[in-house]
Parts: C-alpha cells; structure tokens; sequence
C-alpha cells in the first residue's frame, strides 16, 4: 500500500509522514500525474458549452492530489532531505514539468479559455472570481499558449532544463556547506567566543566523534564564531570557507550552473516576446518594469550610501584601536557587535538568556491572539517527519453573544501549524514558511490549510534551553508573519489562497511582524530570564528599542547589492562571462569593503537561483516601504489597536484576490509612502 495514494483520513487530513517510504514517491507522482491529466482531459473535452464554472473554476479545483503530494516531497527536499531524496527529485521535477507544459500548451484547452475570457464582460462574477479568470488566461499566454508549435516545444525543452537545473543548484549549494567544518582541539584559539556557544562546538564535535570543538557553515555556528571570535585568523579562515561555497571549481561549484540558468531565461523571455527575463517576471509584480525597479534601488541607494559609509568609518576606528589598518568584510560583524555594545550596551549573549525559544514562541502566539484572535494548541496525535518538530492545532476565538449570556466565546479550527526550529545534516540553511496544504472553499466547507514555519536555531543542551539571539527573535516573528498569511487566508480558491499574492507584496505580512519585536511595551511581556524569570531590564529594553536603525546603512547597501545583482543577471544576462567579474562590476556602488578574489556570493544565491525571488530580490526592500507605513499606522494609533488590526486580518485573509495596491489602499486609506522607511531607518 503506498500511503500517498491513499485519502488522507486523519482528524486534520495530515500528511502521513511516518508512513511513507523513499520508494513511495516515484509511483506516486507517477499515478497522480495520470489521475490529473485525466482531469484536464474532462475539462478539454466537456461537450457543454465553456462557461467559468465547469472551464475555469474546474481547473483552479484540479490536481488538489498531486499538490499535496507534490508540497510534501519538496518540502521534506528543502527541511529533511537525504542523497536517495534529492536523486528522486532529479527524477520527479521533469515529469512535473512535463505536465505543466502539457497543460498550458493545449490548444483545446486554451481556446475553452479564450472562450469564456472573451465573455469577460458579460458574465456576473464577483471580484475573487474576475481575478480567477484573468489569472487563468495570462498564465496560459505567458506559459506560451499564443506561441506556435515548433516554439512550444523549445519552451517546453527551456522549462524542463531550468527545472532540472535550479534543482541541482540548490542540492550543490547544500553540499556545499555541509562539506566543510572546522576543527579546534585547542580552546584558547576560540577566546571571545560565549561559553554556551562552545558547549554546542563541543556537541557538534562529538556528533562527529572528535574531540575539541566543530565549527561549521550552518548559520548558528557560524555566525557566533564572526562575532565573538578575537581570533582574527579564524574569522578570515571561516569567511574565506562561507563565500567559496559552490565556488571553488569543485564537485559542488555552481558557476557554470548559473551561466547556463540565466541563458535559459533569456531565451524563455525571447521566445514569449519579452526583451528580457526581468520584463517577463515583473509584468506581474506591483513594481511592473525593471525601469521602476532600477529607480526604487538606485533612490535608495543615493539616501543609504552617506549612512553607510559613516558607520563604516566607526568601525575602522574601533579596528584602529587593536592595530588594524585594513578592516575586511571578515571583521564587520566583529566590530559591529563591539560597536553595538559600547553605543547601547548591548551584548547578544548578555540578551539570550532573556529570550528561550519557547517563550519567544509564546509571545509570537500571543501577538496572534490579540491581534487577530486566534490560539494555539500543541497537539501529538499528527505525525510529524522528524523528532523536532511540534504541532499545533490554531483555533480563532470570538465571542458571541447569546440570550443566557453577554458573551459566549466559540472557537472554529483555523490550521494545522508545523513549528521545525533546529539546524540538522538534510535541512537546507535559513529560515522558511511554507504550506503542505492550501486553504480553499468547496461544496460548502472550508477546507483549512497545514503551514509549517523552519528555522536553523540553536539547539538546546544538556544544560540550556535554546536560547536565541535577538537577530533570531525577529527571524521567528518575520517567518511567523508568512505563517498568519497562510493561517488567515479566508479564499474560494487554492490558487488565490494564503501567500499566492503578488511576489513584491509576500514580504509585507513578515515584515510587518518584525516591529514588535522593538516595542517596549511588548518586549516586557516575554523578555524574561529562563533561570530567574526577570524582566530584561527597562533600560535594555530601551536600548534594545533605540538599536533597530543600527547598522541600517549598511545592512540596507547589502540588501541593495543583492538585488541590484539580481537584476543585473535578467537583464544582462549576454554580459555574464566570468561570476565573479560580473558580480564584483554589479555591485560596486554598494561594496563597502574590498572584494576577495577567492570569494562570491551568486553561486550560493539559492533564493534567485533555485527560489522564487529571480528578477525579484529587490522586493524585501519594496516591502519594507510598505511595512514601515503600515507599522506607522498602528504606532499612531495603537500597536494593538483592534479596529486597524481588523483592517489588517482582511488584507491577510483576502490572499491574491484583488491588486495588492487596492488591498493596501483598503487598509490605510492611502499608497504606502517611502518616507515611512527613510524616517524608520534614518530619522529622515
């Protein structure tokens, strides 16, 4: 019996992780593809007449099976993968896209499209299901339904190479990081360093069975060593490892991976009409033309540089102090936590005592329930695909009013939520939202959705829980903010549903979430020691508060440099010769340190490369714009006022239903302005 293939019959209709086996997918995926072409095949060949319902809302209800399935298998690549795992999803991802391209190339189909679409104007539907029927028509011309046959089979050949190719990316950058770590035996080499960091070098090193201590690329290992580590060698060693990764010339090198996905590109674009990929993707964004998007960037960048380069010249004093003239990229984030300390007398391992990840995680939980009335219950009886992960049953509360009562609270089941915290050998590196169910509405129910948010914190030791650093705070409040996009999505369709929005609006529900985290107000009510249960003291909260501008400058040319590059690869992608050359010319105007010749951040880039994000990394920054002013709305009224966060659970709720800016505007009465952020990031 292949679990996959059968009804998912558990109390929440789970995923039966525990049951399914590596030699389970493959026949799945096989089954559920014939089960979903025959689906299509009813559709095409209905003898009534085309109309929305049994043409276009048909197809948004199809192939619910093999998304299921197809959510469970990528999501287990992504956060519990293994060499069997990744060899099968060199096996699957073609034959996905196979039958991708099969559908949005038949012709059939599309003119039972066109039909209904040409009737547009005439047809009574409601907003959700206008945007429905447009979605469903642009998908199809800009999946090539317009194109002729010889040009469908390029794209079609196009499709399953980038498939197949972003997926091996991925899988290198991966191997990558897991391949190196380094080994210590003396401890006097590792000075600076806290010691419950080293208690979990330690850890690392007997999971290798050495002695001494393990440092690796994962990010909570890494990171402490770049901050506390007055070893300036092993700093330099440890930075020199992270930006060779996938760029080194060896078996996991992904250079010639990323020449040959952004020529792919190109010619997809081409072949569809567009003068290059960035035009084809950004059609469909809120920013609409890399034009608009080159303007926001650069705008930013002429009002960041000055910020930038001031704290820069900070920190080279602070290096000038211990006789160091030419302060690296390898020296920053050192330099920049002994800079933080002495400005608000903030030191990282002072606060994570005051923030264990289970009290952060309460917090978070209950930001939900003020804001938006929802609570979580951990549950056991969900299986689970690894040990770590917890489960919760999401409810939302309301009251009601009755004859024998003023008020009567009831609850409806909201969402099932997978919580997967700790960094493990098959967990790709970050932090991530996804959904291993859609939300939709169907033959009267409303069928809820299963979202699961990863991370790489620390783990707990023998004799600490995991505690987290106030970087990684805000990680779980940014993720979490995914998670009530998916938690709250309230849609008639899986498509339009949760987090299916605009990809330069996904960021705004994260983001948004983010500001709390520098509320005074909020801060007390969680940030309390583990041991003696002490609220961090007001001033640190205060100082805590003031820090979130800090390094602004910086951080924000960093995130410009990614997506200025990111840019540069899809609109540009004739002038990529060497990666490295490319890549250094593309981000001058944001490089604050020199560039080493043994190092490059594009060929471990998965967020454009095998993610989403291509043509579409500068849309963290458009949607800072947008949770800056939103943010700005609580703050001036409020950061738990109810009426503005019942505004705001109708923005979440309403998923890709309508255009993201009348969605806004909805909201807030008005556009975002780009003040909100200059004013937050710089006093401006």
């Amino acid at each position: 019996m292949n679990p996959l293939l059968e009804k998912f019959n558990t109390k929440y209709t789970s995923s039966p992780f525990q049951e399914i086996k590596e030699e389970h997918y493959l026949p799945a995926f096989q089954e559920l593809i014939k089960t979903s072409e025959k689906e299509i095949d009813d559709i095409t060949n209905n003898p009534e007449a085309p109309t929305f319902e049994n043409i276009i809302e048909a197809m948004a209800f199809s192939g619910e099976r093999l998304d299921r399935v197809s959510n469970i298998f990528f999501n287990l690549n992504s956060a519990e993968t293994n060499d069997e795992i990744q060899k099968i999803a060199q096996e699957v991802s073609p034959l996905l896209t196979e039958f991708s391209s099969k559908i949005s190339q038949n012709e059939k189909l599309f003119e039972r499209i066109k039909s209904v679409y040409d009737q547009k104007d005439s047809l009574s539907l409601n907003e959700e299901q206008q945007t429905l029927l447009n979605e469903t028509y642009k998908g199809f011309v800009r999946s090539g339904a317009l194109l002729s046959e010889e040009d469908k089979k390029k794209l079609e050949k196009i499709n399953m190479d980038l498939s197949i190719k972003s997926l091996q990316f991925g899988q290198n950058a991966l191997a990558s990081t897991n391949a190196y770590f380094k080994h210590i035996i003396d401890k006097e080499e590792l000075k600076g360093i806290p010691e419950a960091i080293l208690q979990q070098y330690e850890e690392d090193a007997k999971e290798k069975g050495l002695e001494g201590y393990v440092i690796t690329l994962q990010y909570p290992s890494y990171l402490p060593a770049m901050t506390y580590a007055e070893n300036r060698e092993l700093r330099k060693e440890l930075a020199l490892a992270n930006g060779k990764k996938s760029f080194d010339g060896g078996e996991f090198d992904n250079q010639n991976l990323i020449k040959e996905i952004v020529k792919l590109r190109q010619q997809k674009a081409e072949l569809l009409s567009y003068k290059n990929y960035a035009d084809f993707v950004l059609e469909e964004r809120m920013a609409q033309s890399p034009a608009k998007v080159f303007e926001f960037l650069n705008e930013l960048l002429e009002k960041a540089t000055p910020y930038a380069q001031k704290e820069i010249e900070e920190l080279k004093s602070l290096a000038k102090a211990d006789g160091i003239d030419d302060i690296q990229s390898y020296d920053h984030t050192f330099y920049a936590e002994k800079l933080r300390k002495q400005k608000f007398d903030i030191d990282d391992e002072e606060l994570k005592p005051y923030f264990p990840l289970e009290k952060v995680q309460e917090a978070v939980f209950g930001l939900a329930g003020k804001l938006f009335g929802l609570e979580f219950k951990e549950i056991t009886d969900v299986q689970k695909y690894h040990q770590d992960v917890k489960t919760y049953e999401v409810l939302e509360v309301r009251s009601q009013k009755t004859e024998e009562s003023d008020s009567l609270e009831t609850s409806d089941y909201k969402a099932l939520l997978y919580a997967d915290y700790h960094p493990r050998k098959g967990k790709r590196a970050g932090a991530w939202m996804t959904s291993y169910k859609n939300q939709y509405k169907k033959d009267g129910e409303n069928s809820r959705p299963h979202i699961s948010v990863v991370c790489n914190f620390t783990k707990p030791t023998k004799d600490t829980p995991s505690l987290l650093t106030f970087q990684e705070v805000t990680t779980l409040f940014h993720e979490f903010g995914h998670a009530l996009h998916g938690i709250l999505a309230d849609t008639q369709y899986p498509n339009l549903s949760g987090t299916s929005v605009k990809w330069d609006f996904v960021e705004l529900p994260s983001q948004f979430l983010e500001n709390y985290c520098y509320e005074p107000e909020f801060l007390k009510t969680f940030a309390k020691h583990y041991r003696t249960g002490e609220i961090l003291p007001t001033k640190k909260i205060e100082k805590l508060s003031q820090s979130k501008s800090f390094m602004e400058g910086y951080q924000t040319l960093r995130q410009l440099g990614f997506g200025l590059l990111d840019m540069a690869y899809h609109t540009k992608s004739d002038k990529v010769a060497d990666i490295k050359t490319f890549e250094t010319e593309e981000t001058k105007a944001t490089n604050l340190y020199p560039s080493n010749p043994e190092t490059a951040a594009s060929p471990s880039f998965s967020h454009i490369f095998q993610g989403g994000y291509s043509a579409g990394y500068y849309s963290y920054k458009w949607a800072e714009v947008l949770d800056a002013d939103a943010f700005q709305y609580f703050k001036e009224n409020g950061i738990f006022n109810p009426e503005i966060a019942a505004k705001y659970k109708i923005l979440l709720s309403s998923g890709g239903t309508k255009n993201p800016m009348e969605l806004y505007k909805n909201f807030r009465g008005r556009e975002p302005k780009v003040e909100s952020l200059l004013k937050r990031a710089f006093g401006e």
